[in-house]
């Protein structure tokens, strides 16, 4: 089968076509240190034969942070964790990435001190106001990617994905919804590509033309004004131009309702792909690996995607929350579909800093253990 070929990614090998998408983990410390359970974790995913492994967001500067358990990488007292998490994977069979992100207009103000910032002033849903980020704000948080780019080439991580994804910043710059700047960063789609552009020429000359460098990005805000896929699709091609190494197509902010990246509800096979359609044009035009993420749950749908020429890799992240060892278990033969429920029941005790797991299976199993004989 196609999808458990090697593959190159740039001048990275996987083991197969698997993708772990970047999810919150929400088991850093405090300080935004990677902890042991962290780090197991990722390692059960290598032990499950995940081709690549894509670390949730970790946070570039003090003021991109989200919330108070995720990754942080600035400083350099943030290394040896990490060097550690890379070693422990790489030394499992994994491949694994940082996804570096600043939160932009849903920074937590808490956290970091100041008001949060993005493209436009204004007020958050939840009464904070967001204020316009100037030019000098713009070229520190570039020059703050490209920092911990550096600094991730240096803990051993195999690469790096640039999260301009769901309305976090490089995403809200993308996204007319959110950007009606009318300055060079706003307005056409050249513009609103600007800051993201930026960001990725300065993280290849902080880390080198060598190492592989990602992006996640948004075919569809599911927002009044939001991108269309044919300004992805030109956001692509100046990313390809600039020397991307693959593109991650997603969908969706937090403010998307029942369309948001994380959508509830049992998937029918005909669904699974959530954005294919996209993905078919984008393909057409576009000559980058691409990633494909959104609802895939069964290995034959992801063998056809690849079979169809749809993507080159396929990514999941719930499924793989659910089981750890899916990829491991589709290769030795049992090839039925995953058996997450898309209740994200898993973001429960994420929420209430327990970590990442899912809370379904876990109470179904002690549901089992006192059933009657």
């Amino acid at each position: 089968m196609k999808a458990f070929e090697p593959a190159a990614m740039g001048l990275l090998t996987l083991a197969n076509r698997f993708v772990r998408s970047a999810t919150y983990e929400g088991l850093a410390n405090a300080q935004g240190l990677c902890s042991p359970g962290l780090t197991k974790l990722l390692v059960q995913l290598a032990t499950g034969k995940v081709g690549l492994i894509i670390a949730g967001q970790t946070a570039v500067s003090q003021e991109g942070r989200a919330d108070a358990r995720g990754l942080c990488l600035w400083k350099e007292n943030h290394l040896p964790a990490l060097m550690d998490m890379a070693g422990r994977v790489q030394a499992a069979g994994g491949k694994i990435m940082l996804q570096l992100g600043h939160a932009g207009i849903v920074a937590e103000p808490s956290l970091t001190g100041k008001a949060a910032f993005g493209p436009m002033a204004g007020r958050r849903t939840d009464g904070h106001i967001c204020r316009s980020m100037t030019r000098n704000d713009i070229r520190k948080t570039t020059v703050s990617f490209a920092h911990a780019a550096a600094l991730a080439r240096e803990a051993g991580f195999d690469g790096v994905q640039l999260h301009a994804a769901h309305g976090y910043l490089l995403s809200s710059f993308l996204s007319p919804h959110y950007n009606r700047r009318r300055d060079e960063y706003g307005g056409t789609v050249e513009n609103r590509a600007r800051f993201l552009l930026e960001v990725l020429l300065s993280v290849r000359e902080a880390a080198g033309n060598d190492f592989p460098v990602l992006v996640k990005i948004n075919v569809n805000d599911f927002l009044p004004q939001g991108v269309s896929v044919s300004d992805i699709v030109k956001t692509a091609a100046l990313l390809e131009k600039g020397g991307i190494t693959a593109i991650e197509l997603s969908g969706g902010t937090l403010r998307s309702g029942s369309l948001n990246p994380s959508r509830t509800g049992l998937i029918s096979r005909e669904n699974e792909g959530y954005y294919k359609e996209e993905a078919k044009y984008f393909k057409d035009k576009i000559n980058v690996p691409l990633i494909l993420s959104g609802g895939l749950r069964s290995l034959d749908v992801v063998e056809k995607l690849l079979q169809d020429g749809l993507c080159d890799f396929a990514a999941m992240s719930r499924p793989l929350i659910c089981e750890p060892d899916l990829i491991a278990r589709w290769k030795q033969g049992d090839t039925s579909a995953s058996m997450c429920k898309s209740d994200n029941q898993c973001f429960r005790p994420v929420r209430a800093g327990k970590g990442l797991y899912c809370l379904t299976r876990v109470q179904e199993g002690k549901k089992s253990m006192h059933r009657p004989a």
